[in-house]
């Protein structure tokens, strides 16, 4: 079932929805020096930190992802004129992370939290207390994908007149230091598709979009969500697999209606490392053969980082902004492309007109949780 998208909030590293989608056009690439953390032990120097208040010891609030998330939540309900106090309301909430910094900072620094503060009800219930209830899946790096899937399952069933579709994730040490294990240097930027790509950052920051039955959203619609596909591989823990992100690709076409030949953007998961980079292009290359010239393709992780949990939506957001502009941002980070995107539209350097009005949302998370999603602008 199509369902529409009547309101939406982001918060990243350039700020909010309107600051985000210009630093993306000017090519701005948002990392900064590391902020709370020690560089030299854990191997990372840089990050995609959102701008928030400290202590007033200088160090970090706790809870940061739930407060961005509460943020998120409440303003695109607002914009979407939805009120839970008279309809039902769900939320569901992608992450990858929860609020791991937290439980970090109290096992190691004695900062301390209380248990239920770990659940993104209390959040979400601080500005929203009518809500009929507030879910959370931890589906690594398409959690949002997967939020968006569950709650078009929710309207298609009839269980709620509105959901709430977010995804959120702060920075934690554990990832970092994750991270910072699998290269020999710190790595200097992420950079999609580039050829001598370094490998992965960070980046953080919450999203939220307001869904209905697409029958009941009236005009104003921001977009709609023709469909979402969703595979579980178990190729291996960390390693992307082909197969199962082609299946993926093609249930969401299936589930959308539409030919590849009808997708006219992509967004890319773009992670900038070894693996997903060829992995994904490949992907692409066999479910987009023979659908000449095939789609423009981008991604959004060198201007704000590997968001995690939130990447999906965000990257959706970013679609549903390119073909209602009419351009899509360059891949920020990318100059040189590796041979394996040679068969690929990817946007470098600058923005391209786009006359689409059908894109494709790549999100692939460790372990194969891989969603796709295919959404619809009409300008």
């Amino acid at each position: 079932m199509h369902v529409a998208i009547t309101g939406a909030d982001l918060l990243t590293c350039h700020g909010g929805t309107d600051a985000t989608y210009a630093a993306l056009t000017k090519g701005v690439d948002g990392s900064r020096a590391l902020r709370f953390y020690d560089t030299d032990r854990i191997n990372v120097t840089r990050g995609y930190h959102v701008d928030d208040e400290v202590g007033d010891d200088g160090d970090e609030l706790p809870l940061r992802a739930g407060r961005w998330l509460a943020r998120c939540v409440l303003g695109a309900v607002r914009q979407a004129g939805v009120d839970p106090a008279r309809e039902r309301v769900s939320v569901i909430v992608g992450t990858g992370l929860r609020e791991l910094r937290a439980v970090e900072r109290w096992a190691l620094d004695g900062v301390p939290v209380r248990r239920r503060d770990l659940h993104f009800t209390t959040a979400v219930r601080e500005v929203l207390p009518e809500v009929t209830e507030v879910i959370t899946v931890s589906n690594a790096c398409s959690a949002s994908g997967h939020a968006l899937a569950l709650a078009q399952d929710l309207l298609a069933a009839g269980e709620a007149d509105a959901v709430v579709a977010a995804g959120c994730d702060a920075m934690s040490e554990s990832m970092l230091t994750m991270i910072g294990r699998v290269v020999d240097a710190p790595t200097p930027a992420l950079q999609p598709f580039q050829e001598g790509r370094a490998g992965v950052l960070l980046g953080e920051g919450a999203v939220a979009v307001v869904l209905r039955r697409a029958a009941d959203a009236g005009p104003g619609a921001l977009a709609t969500v023709l469909g979402t596909g969703l595979s579980c591989d178990a190729h291996h823990e960390t390693a992307p697999d082909v197969g199962g992100i082609v299946a993926a690709m093609r249930d969401a076409h299936r589930r959308a209606g539409v030919a590849p030949q009808d997708i006219g953007l992509v967004l890319a998961h773009g992670t900038g490392t070894a693996l997903n980079d060829p992995t994904e292009a490949a992907a692409l290359d066999t479910v987009f053969a023979g659908a000449a010239p095939g789609p423009l393709v981008t991604g959004i992780k060198g201007a704000i980082g590997h968001t995690s949990g939130s990447a999906a939506l965000m990257s959706l957001l970013v679609a549903v902004e390119a073909m209602r502009s009419g351009s899509v941002p360059a891949t920020v980070g990318l100059a040189k492309p590796i041979e394996a995107v040679a068969g690929l539209r990817l946007v470098i350097g600058e923005p391209a007109p786009c006359e689409a009005r059908v894109a494709q949302v790549n999100a692939f998370g460790f372990g194969g949780v891989n969603a796709v999603s295919v959404i619809r602008v009409d300008r």
